[in-house]
């Protein structure tokens, strides 16, 4: 007998899983390097160019969508362009949590959700001030920050995560 909770579970990954299989196939595309840009992804998760915030959340989404990490370095890629871009932490930065029945579900701040699963997993890093710092994957590999602000984790059920 499948019950509610097998049914949530399915549905939540289903979700992500059509997701991932909308975003752009950028692991398909090799272009060679084009060059850096003036791009860079703070702490916090917001993207500047040359300096100034970018205004528009599509264009960040968008831009989120198309970033490929490889080696040591992020680069937005087309499928004749590939650009070096600087990334401070993390891509994306997980601003709200919550338990839906026994699943952990994360939102970033492009607003996509994550589960927390086996090719999702939690993971702590230490920084160079042995800071924890704590992440998740969140579409192709990429990373995302968990953050530190109050409030983030927001528990909608009594049902604990028992992992």
């Amino acid at each position: 007998m499948i019950s509610k909770f097998d049914n949530l579970v399915d549905l939540l990954h289903q979700d992500h899983m059509n997701f991932e299989d909308s975003l752009p196939p950028v692991d398909l595309w090799t272009p060679e390097l084009s060059g850096d840009i003036d791009i860079r992804i703070d702490r916090e998760g917001r993207w500047f160019h040359e300096g100034s915030e970018f205004q528009r959340k599509p264009l960040v989404k968008l831009f989120s969508s198309i970033l490929k990490f490889e080696g040591d370095d992020y680069f937005l890629v087309t499928p004749v362009e590939k650009w070096r871009i600087q990334v401070d932490i993390a891509p994306f930065i997980i601003h709200f949590v919550r338990i839906e029945e026994a699943c952990l579900v994360m939102t970033t701040n492009v607003g996509n959700e994550i589960v927390v699963d086996q090719e999702h997993p939690l993971w702590v890093e230490m920084d160079e001030n042995h800071q924890p710092l704590p992440f998740t994957k969140v579409q192709r590999g990429l990373k995302g920050l968990l953050s530190r602000n109050k409030g983030v984790c927001r528990i909608s059920c009594r049902v604990c995560l028992s992992v």
